[in-house]
């Protein structure tokens, strides 16, 4: 029965307002930066090539069946951040609903989806950061250019430019969400002018031809791509780590959520059209840069030149918003006992959780540089969709269980709304690689040693039992 212990919602209201010591400086605007600033990234500046790659034009559609599977799951998450304003987001809703182990398994999840897309972002990074320095004139050694293996034929060994971004974005975080919402909203503002940017100019050089045929692959295809370019939505959930940090939760948060989603899945399929337009799908082959070369094939070279450097300023606050993510998560599961002391100790003067930001900045860091991250996509696409599936079955278990708890906010249509979000994710998993799920278990297996072994007896509510 230990394994399906529960904290009641009421306790852990009572024991953040009791312990409360992050510093509340987050309105609704803030929010949709932060979710904005998480989303519009890696995906709209590298993924759309490979999703083209693999839908053709009907990346439109795997981009409109990605949307739908997150805002469904989005609809869940704002449900219980309304009720639940407390660090942790998927996991602490786990908690309250579905038991200790399953919010460990979510928690653990959620470790694999922060750090990897943290690490391969830094990677992405860096391949736009030298690409913007060969158009001055200026290389870096091979051997700081790449981890090791990750170019052929050149002796590459360490990513310095994807270790460094790590690192500046982790002391940014360690010196307090104040600043960190500040450099966030600045640059957000930027990199949603330069994609509006590349629509207003690209749209001028759309040729319907290069729409035919609409879906090469058919529907495979589609279905396909939006497992692929799932990854382009990760961060609407990153909102809900802020739950302590905000002034107004109940109301705040899911309007963030609902907000930075809606304004990210209009720009993704706006920009896929265009961009299929303007060059025919298979002319993204060995691009990682695929919104600039669209701008280059049209011949707006100084337009391409912009978005390379937006790019570079939108995957940052990618970094960041991950990065800050991770903490939070770690912040909630060691202020439970089951993660150690360390990671839940705030600096009493910036108030932020600044030993654990700097452990896991260094790790995400360490991964950028020493590890070839440009496969990742997949993996972290998996937990997520796993989470996604485990906290929609949370909403209709709670609204069962205790139909009367204070709701801010309700996912309209339950049981349907969040049945629907079960049915995405769960499909789109099963568009995903053996291999994918092959690591995606064995993460899981290590998740379940670390718990029985460390966690299970150093819960607080082990504690409180005893």
């Amino acid at each position: 029965m230990s394994l399906m212990r529960k904290k009641s919602v009421q306790g852990m209201l009572a024991f953040s307002q009791r312990t409360q010591s992050l510093k509340k400086e987050l309105g609704v605007f803030d929010l949709t930066m932060l979710g904005i600033g998480a989303i519009i990234g890696t995906g709209i500046f590298v993924l759309t090539g490979t999703g083209a790659l693999i839908a053709g034009p009907g990346l439109m559609l795997s981009f409109v069946i990605g949307a739908l599977a997150c805002g469904f799951a989005a609809l869940c998450y704002a449900e219980f951040a309304s009720m639940l304003p407390v660090s942790g987001s998927t996991y602490t809703y786990a908690y309250a609903t579905l038991g200790e182990l399953i919010a460990w398994i979510i928690g653990w999840d959620l470790v694999l989806e922060y750090l990897l897309a943290s690490s391969a972002v830094s990677v992405g990074w860096s391949g736009y950061f030298q690409n913007l320095l060969a158009g001055f004139g200026l290389t870096l050694p091979d051997a700081l250019s790449a981890a090791y293996g990750a170019r052929p034929g050149k002796a590459t060994f360490f990513n310095l430019p994807a270790f460094a971004i790590a690192i500046g974005v982790t002391a940014l975080l360690a010196f307090g969400i104040k600043e960190s919402k500040r450099f966030n909203n600045v640059v957000v503002v930027i990199k949603v002018a330069v994609v509006l940017l590349f629509i207003a100019l690209g749209v001028w050089h759309v040729k319907p031809a290069n729409w035919h045929p609409v879906l090469p692959y058919g529907m495979t295809g589609v279905f396909h791509g939006a497992a692929i370019v799932f990854f382009s939505f990760l961060g609407f959930d990153a909102v809900t780590c802020a739950a302590e940090e905000v002034k107004n939760p109940e109301r705040d948060i899911p309007r963030g959520v609902i907000l930075s989603l809606s304004i990210c899945s209009v720009l993704y399929v706006v920009v896929s059209a265009i961009m299929t337009g303007i060059v025919h799908f298979s002319g993204y082959a060995g691009v990682d840069h695929p919104v600039s070369k669209a701008l280059e094939v049209a011949g707006l070279d100084w337009v391409a030149g912009v978005v390379n450097i937006g790019a570079i300023m939108g995957m940052t606050t990618v970094i960041l918003v991950m990065t800050y993510g991770q903490t939070r998560i770690a912040f909630a599961m060691s202020r439970d006992g089951l993660l150690p002391k360390v990671f839940s100790e705030v600096n009493p003067k910036y108030q932020t959780p600044y030993k654990a930001t700097w452990l896991i900045g260094a790790a995400i860091a360490a991964l950028a540089g020493f590890v070839p991250l440009g496969t990742l996509a997949e993996l972290v696409n998996i937990g997520t969709l796993a989470a996604f599936s485990l906290i929609a079955i949370a909403v209709i278990v709670l609204r069962k269980q205790q139909p009367d708890l204070p709701r801010k906010f309700h996912c309209p249509a339950v049981p349907w709304i969040p049945g629907l979000a079960v049915v995405f994710c769960v499909f789109l998993m099963g568009q995903l690689g053996a291999l994918t799920w092959l690591c995606f278990v064995a993460w899981l297996l290590i998740g379940l040693v670390v718990y029985f072994g460390y966690s299970r007896k150093r819960a607080v509510l082990a504690n409180e039992a005893a």
